[in-house]
Parts: C-alpha cells; structure tokens; sequence
C-alpha cells in the first residue's frame, strides 16, 4: 500500500515537472493568449508552485532562474521517492 502511493506521489512529480516545462515555452509565446484554456491552469499551477522559490532567486540577466531551481528540487525529491520504491 505505500508502495502505491509513493508510486502516485512520483507520477504526480513526472506531472508537475511536465507542467513547469510547458510554461517555461509558454513564456516565450508572447502572441499566445495565456488567458484561454488550457494555457491558463497550465500557467496556474506551475506559477503556484514557482512561487515558492522567486523570493529567494532573483533573475539573473533578465531570466527567471526559478524554474531551474524548482526543476532541480523536483528530480531531487522523485529520487529520493525512487530509492525507497526500489528499496521495498
């Protein structure tokens, strides 16, 4: 049973590091109306999780590094996931 939800928790991560892939392409759309579906959740939910990390990097040479950061933190925590999977 908590192999099967670490394996969710995991899936989920796949997810959000999907997600924080498209708005970072999105971000350099400017003629796409970000306002419209789906664009508009894809852009919700990665910029609620990126908010966690703006405050404490700020952009380097007019880039947004924050998404780097929160990509990094997201393999991180899916290995961490992977190696108590493969150690049940």
């Amino acid at each position: 049973m908590i192999k099967g939800i670490l394996i969710g928790i995991n899936n989920v991560l796949a997810l959000f590091f999907v997600i924080i892939l498209i708005r970072c392409l999105l971000s350099w759309m400017p003629k796409l109306d970000q306002n419209r579906q789906p664009w508009l959740t894809i852009i919700t939910l990665a910029d609620s999780y990126l908010r966690i990390f703006r405050p404490f990097i700020p952009p380097l040479g007019g880039l947004d590094w924050s998404p780097t950061v929160a990509i990094i933190v997201l393999i991180f925590i899916q290995g961490l996931i992977s190696g108590l999977i493969s150690s049940m």
